[in-house]
This record gives structure tokens, C-alpha cells and sequence, in this order.
């Protein structure tokens, strides 16, 4: 440039004669428009010196530190476009992608220049991505032998370098890591999902246990009062009447009738403790506790079914209880037809099918005395239903899941 201004003015001085102010503007004229022709080629000359000496702007280094940057990305949308132009920059390949393997299929996630919209590409397998005629070299990522994503690249009019090949394998490596770190971060999610959904059972479950108790506790009270209100009435009368003729036949008589009432109500006792907690029901099960409980009915019982098999202590304590307590009602008077109690298990369930063919109650009846069991039953996940025959006969159906549930079913 220096040059070209020497030699203009050397012109303009030569011509001393000329237009004094036309010299003086000719050189700067000359440089403007040199200045502007040399900024037009200047963008030919550098890709013209690229292409002859293969040089790169973004130099496979660069690009690896590039590649990491994005690695370091929280989410594999964020991480894997950037990681594709990282490829496509530092191997100087016409266009980078990244597969991911999905089921039996690998498909597209990221590519550099971005693909055209619609569908994503996909490859029905590894060896079928290989022989696709664009791709010059891919590098499958396997973790435990298990196809995760491949990395390839596309370069048509120029070889894949040993460099090129560094590259993609050292992003690999990374990718690799990322694509762990991703699924680890899913499985915690995951398991945190799972802790929580523990947690609402634990306090569902003691919501649950709350309920049975308070059933059972009213249960119990319902069953004391009808046990003594009136034997300690009649004892305490029994009582009041010695007292008054103390040392007479009819204070002998008055105790005789006191000490009947009273082995009365131990035995009712001893009859509502083995209702509420029978030892023989856990030591042996249900079925050995209805045995021992039919054998002091006034109506023969006939227990069928599967009686040996065993379920879990609510269960069988649940299914024990509304079993005995429909068996009381039934059998409180003699009549004629014998009772026929089965017992199944199956599907996850327990069932109870209780038959009268000369019940002393109605079902309306049964469902009102039964309120407490079958509340309880439903606090298990399970419930009651009694309904009256054409020909006057009796049917209680009762089931409950095997194990404790939370959710709350209907009668099939």
C-alpha cells in the first residue's frame, strides 16, 4: 500500500503543470478503492490457503475442550447438541450426529448442522447404521455389553484422520459417562418416588391399625355390656338379699343363686376372652379356633374348605372374628338344619361363606349386630355381605385381601 502511494504521487509531481487540487485528490481516490478491493478478496484468499494447506480454525484440542464444557451440562438435552457441533468442528466433517440406542432401534438426538424437521432419522440396528453409505466412522458406546449411543461422522470429500478418530473416541468416553450419571440420577429419582409412596402406605397402614383397634375397642365394650349388665344386676340382688337375712335358710338360698350368677359370668368371661383372643387361633389358626368355638354352640356347625392354610395374623384374626360373631347370632337358639361355614383361599383373598337354613335373625338383622366386624373388615381392604333366600335361608359372604391393603375393593 505504501508502495502504490510512493508511486502516485511520484505521477502527480511529474505532471507540476496539471490541476493543482485534481493531483492533490488522485492518491487518496487510488487507496479507497484499493482498500476496497483488497477487502473483497481477502475472503477467497484465506479459503483458497485453507483448502491448500488444510488448516482448521477450530483445532481438535479446542474441540475436546469444547465437548467437555458441554459435558458438563445438568440434562442430555442441553449436553448432546453442543457435543455434536464440538465433533463436526474438530474433525472438519460435513455433519456430525449422535444415536441413541432406543429399544431395538437407534435413533437421532443430536447432529451438527441440525437435520431437517419431521420424523428423526433412525437405524433398525448397529450394523445397518455402519453400512449406511454417508457415515465415514462411528464409535458405539456399550455399557456391560448393552448398546447405549453412537457417535458418527460424515465426510465425503476428505479422509478421517488419526486425530478425527482421537477425538471421537475421547468424546465418547465422555459421552459414555454423561449417559451413566443421567440414568443414575433417574434411578435416584426413581427410588425417591418409591420412598415416598412407602412412606404414604406406613401412614396409611397406621391409619388403618388406628381404625381396626377402635373397632375392636367398641367391640369389646359392646360385648362386656351385654355379658354383665344383667348378672351383676341380679347378683347384686342376690347379695342384698343374704345380707338382709344373714343366718337364715333364705340367706343360703340367696347365696346359692349368687354363686351361680357368678360362675355365670366367669364363663361369659372366659367366653368373651376367647372371642377377642382365642390362643389357639395364633398357635394353630383359624380353623383350629372355629373348632373350638363351634364345640360350645347349641347348633351343629360343619367347617369345610381350606382350613389348614394360613395367612397373616390380621387376616386370620379379622376373618376369625366376623366368622364368630355371625356363629353366636345364629347359634344363641336351638333350631333345626345345621349351620355350614366354608373357607377359601385364593386369588389373594380370603373367603368366608356362612349358610343357615333356619336362621333366628333376618340379614338386616345380621348386617346391624355385624356393624363393628364389618368395619373392620373394611379397614383391611374387605367386606361383608348378607342377604336373605327364596325359601327363608341365611347367606354371608365375608372375604379380605391375604395381606393388609390399602386400597378399597368391592364385592366381585
Amino acid at each position: 500500500m505504501t508502495f502504490l502511494l510512493l508511486v502516485t504521487a511520484a505521477a502527480v509531481a511529474g505532471r507540476a503543470g496539471a490541476d493543482r487540487p485534481v493531483a492533490l485528490a488522485l492518491p487518496f481516490a487510488v487507496i479507497a478503492g484499493a482498500t476496497v478491493l483488497l477487502t473483497r478478496l481477502r475472503g477467497a484468499v484465506v479459503t483458497m490457503a485453507d483448502r491448500i494447506t488444510r488448516r482448521r480454525k477450530v483445532t481438535p484440542y479446542s474441540a475436546l475442550t469444547e465437548a467437555a464444557r458441554h459435558l458438563r451440562s445438568p440434562s442430555l438435552r442441553e449436553a448432546l447438541p453442543g457435543l455434536a457441533r464440538a465433533l463436526a468442528d474438530g474433525t472438519g466433517a460435513q455433519r456430525s450426529t449422535i444415536w441413541l440406542a432406543t429399544g431395538d432401534r437407534l435413533a437421532v438426538v443430536a447432529s451438527y448442522p441440525a437435520g431437517r424437521s419431521g420424523a428423526p432419522e433412525s437405524a433398525a440396528s448397529l450394523p445397518a447404521l455402519l453400512s449406511r453409505p454417508g457415515i465415514a466412522y462411528a464409535v458405539p458406546l456399550l455399557d456391560a455389553g448393552e448398546l447405549l449411543a453412537v457417535l458418527a461422522i460424515e465426510k465425503p470429500e476428505s479422509p478421517v484422520t488419526a486425530q478425527d478418530r482421537a477425538l471421537l473416541n475421547d468424546v465418547a468416553h465422555g459421552t459414555a459417562l454423561l449417559l451413566r450419571r443421567t440414568a443414575l440420577n433417574t434411578e435416584l429419582t426413581e427410588h425417591g418416588r418409591r420412598a415416598d409412596e412407602l412412606v404414604r402406605e406406613l401412614h396409611g397402614f397406621r391409619r388403618r391399625l388406628a381404625g381396626a383397634r377402635e373397632v375392636e375397642r367398641r367391640r369389646l365394650m359392646t360385648q362386656l355390656s351385654r355379658a354383665t349388665a344383667g348378672r351383676l344386676d341380679a347378683l347384686r340382688t342376690h347379695l342384698t338379699a343374704a345380707r338382709a337375712t344373714l343366718g337364715g335358710h333364705a340367706a343360703g338360698s340367696a347365696l346359692r343363686l349368687a354363686r351361680a350368677e357368678l360362675d355365670e359370668l366367669i364363663d361369659r368371661f372366659r367366653v368373651i376372652a376367647r372371642g377377642v383372643y382365642p390362643a389357639v387361633l395364633r398357635g394353630q389358626g383359624p380353623a383350629a379356633a372355629l373348632e373350638e368355638l363351634v364345640a360350645d354352640l347349641d347348633r351343629p356347625v360343619r367347617l369345610t374348605g381350606d382350613l389348614t392354610v394360613r395367612a397373616g395374623w390380621a387376616v386370620e384374626s379379622a376373618a376369625y372374628q366376623v366368622t364368630a360373631a355371625a356363629l353366636e347370632v345364629l347359634a344363641a337358639e336351638p333350631a333345626s338344619g345345621e349351620i355350614r361355614v366354608r373357607v377359601a383361599h385364593g386369588d389373594a383373598r380370603v373367603r368366608i361363606l356362612i349358610e343357615d337354613p333356619s336362621p333366628p335373625v333376618t340379614a338386616e338383622q345380621m348386617r346391624a349386630v355385624l356393624v363393628d366386624d364389618v368395619e373392620r373388615l373394611a379397614v383391611l381392604g374387605g367386606a361383608v355381605e348378607c342377604a336373605d333366600g327364596n325359601r327363608g335361608e341365611l347367606r354371608l359372604y365375608a372375604w379380605l385381601p391375604d395381606r393388609p391393603d390399602t386400597s378399597r375393593e368391592s364385592l366381585p
